[in-house]
């Protein structure tokens, strides 16, 4: 088996999903109809995909409350200052400046302006 997908709440599936396809690359693979709102976006390889979703008698998380290390996508990146600086100037907030590994990758981490922590990877050697 493959991970498909992975799921997570939003208050606006649409909104969301327009940051995530101008700022991270992914596009709009498929929307669902009323009364759940919600959006699959697609990483640009095709390979992973989010299913952002709003129903209302679900709460959305409080995304920016939660730690940085208990929930967050990571990207991988060929030029990790220049996509920090990106994401910084369209809204994401700073959690983690890049810093280097003790294996050599470098490791940044930011959160969408919902608070979801979006971490940005630079790889030594890639492990997929």
């Amino acid at each position: 088996m493959k991970v498909e997908h992975i799921a997570f709440v939003v208050d606006d599936p649409d909104v969301v999903a327009k940051w995530y396809c101008d700022n991270l690359g992914m596009r709009v693979v498929r929307q669902g109809p009323p009364p759940i709102k919600m959006t699959f976006v697609a990483d640009s390889e095709g390979e992973t995909m989010y299913e952002l979703y709003h129903q209302p008698e679900v709460e959305t998380p409080d995304y920016a409350s939660m730690h940085h290390l208990a929930l967050h996508f990571a990207y991988a990146t060929e030029d990790i200052e220049a996509d920090f600086a990106r994401l910084k100037a369209a809204g994401a907030t700073v959690v983690q400046e890049p810093e280097p590994t003790d294996a050599g990758d470098t490791l940044a981490m930011l959160r969408d302006p919902w608070g979801v922590c979006v971490q940005l990877v630079h790889r030594k050697e890639k492990m997929l």
